[in-house]
C-alpha cells in the first residue's frame, strides 16, 4: 500500500464513519486524523486499530489490510478479533485489574525476550484503547504504551509510540505519571545512543513538569547526562549525573524490586555503567560495574551482558579497540538469541563504531 492516509481516509468514507467518531477512539485530535489522511502525518499503529474497529463490517477485507499492513509481524487479525470480542461482550476490567496487568509487563519486560512481551501488550492495547474513559485509564495505557515502545526494534518506531504515550499520560492529569514517561522515553533513547535530540526534549519535559524527587525526573537527569556523553560534553554529563543521584538518594525504588517502572542499585549503576564507560573514564566506570554486578537479581541474565558490552566499550574507547571488539562479540554470543535486545545490539554496534574510529 504506497500510501497508507489515503486508503484510511477511503475506507472511512465508503463506511460512512466521521473523522470525530475516530477521533473519540484514540487519543488524536480529527486536525490530527486529516493530516494522517493526507499523508502529512504518520499512519501509527494505534490509529489504524482505530479505524478498523470503526469500520466495523463495512468492508472486513480492506479492514484486516489496513491492521496488517500496520503491524506487520503482529497477527493483525488475531488482534483486530481479540478488540471486537471484548467489545461485544461488554465485559470490562476493573482499573485495579488493568493496573496490575499493565505491572505485570513492567516486570515481564526485564526477563523476558520483547517479541513475545510485543505480541501479548499488543493485544491488551486494543482492549485497553475501548476503556479510556477515566483519568487512571489513561494513565495506566500511558505507562502500557511507554513498555511497548520498549519492545520494537526501531527507534524511530519507538518515539511513535512514546509520543502517544506522552498525549496518553496528559490526558490523565497524572503529574507522576506525565513526568514518568518522559523520562522512561528518555533514558530508553539516550542509554542506547538513538535519537538524542528527541532524548533531550522528553528529559528536559520531565524536569521542566515537576522538581518533586522522583524516578521520572531521575531517569530524565541521567537520560541528560548520557546526551551529554553523547555529545562530548564531559562536564555537562558528570554534572547531570551528579543531579541524577541526589534524586536517586531520595526516590530510589527498593532493592528487591524487579520492574520496568523501578530504578533500584543495581539498575542506577547500569545506567552510570554505561555512561562512564561512553566517557572512557575508567575508575568510576568499573566502579558501576562492580555494584551493578554485585546488587542486580540473578535472574536479569540480560541485564549482565549490558555490564559485558560495557567493560568492551570501555576497553576500546581506552585504546584496546581489537580487545574491546572481541569481548564484546564473546559477550553478545554467549546471550541466547531470544534473550538479546534492540538495546544490546546498538550498545554492540556502538562498540564497533569505536573499534572502527580514527585514532
Amino acid at each position: 500500500m504506497d500510501d497508507l492516509g489515503s486508503e484510511l481516509r477511503h475506507a472511512r468514507i465508503e463506511a460512512g464513519v466521521t473523522l470525530a467518531s475516530i477521533a473519540a477512539r484514540t487519543c488524536y485530535s480529527a486536525s490530527h486524523l486529516s493530516n494522517v489522511e493526507a499523508g502529512r502525518r504518520t499512519a501509527t499503529p494505534d490509529i489504524v486499530l482505530a479505524y478498523a474497529r470503526a469500520l466495523g463490517d463495512a468492508d472486513v477485507r480492506r479492514r484486516d489490510l489496513l491492521a496488517a499492513a500496520t503491524i506487520g509481524p503482529i497477527a493483525a487479525n488475531e488482534l483486530i478479533r481479540s478488540g471486537f470480542t471484548a467489545a461485544l461482550s461488554g465485559q470490562r476490567d476493573s482499573e485495579d485489574r488493568w493496573r496490575d496487568r499493565v505491572d505485570r509487563y513492567g516486570r515481564d519486560y526485564m526477563e523476558i525476550g520483547a517479541d513475545s512481551l510485543q505480541t501479548r501488550l499488543a493485544g491488551d492495547l486494543v482492549i485497553l484503547q475501548q476503556q479510556l474513559d477515566s483519568p487512571t485509564m489513561w494513565a495506566t495505557a500511558a505507562r502500557a504504551l511507554t513498555t511497548y515502545g520498549k519492545t520494537t526494534k526501531d527507534p524511530t518506531e519507538a518515539i511513535g509510540w512514546y509520543d502517544t504515550a506522552r498525549i496518553a499520560a496528559d490526558r490523565s492529569d497524572d503529574l507522576a505519571v506525565r513526568v514518568w514517561v518522559r523520562g522512561r522515553a528518555a533514558i530508553a533513547l539516550a542509554y542506547e545512543g538513538a535519537a538524542l535530540p528527541v532524548a533531550k526534549r522528553y528529559a528536559d519535559e520531565a524536569i521542566a513538569l515537576s522538581d518533586r524527587p522522583s524516578l521520572g525526573r531521575l531517569q530524565a537527569l541521567m537520560a541528560r547526562a548520557h546526551v551529554a556523553a553523547g555529545g562530548g560534553d564531559i562536564a555537562g554529563a558528570i554534572a547531570a549525573d551528579e543531579d541524577a543521584r541526589r534524586v536517586f538518594d531520595r526516590a530510589a525504588s527498593p532493592d528487591g524490586e524487579v520492574s520496568d517502572a523501578a530504578v533500584p542499585a543495581w539498575r542506577m549503576a547500569t545506567f552510570r555503567s554505561m555512561l562512564y564507560a561512553r566517557l572512557g573514564m575508567v575508575a568510576p566506570g568499573e566502579q558501576a560495574q562492580t555494584d551493578a554486578d554485585r546488587l542486580r537479581p540473578a535472574s536479569l541474565t540480560r541485564f549482565a551482558t549490558h555490564i559485558e558490552l560495557h567493560r568492551a566499550l570501555m576497553m576500546t574507547k581506552s585504546g584496546d579497540r581489537s580487545g574491546g571488539l572481541a569481548y564484546a562479540r564473546r559477550a553478545w554470543a554467549t546471550l541466547p538469541a531470544d534473550r538479546r535486545s534492540q538495546t544490546l545490539r546498538l550498545v554492540l554496534q556502538e562498540v564497533e563504531q569505536a573499534a572502527r574510529k580514527p585514532t
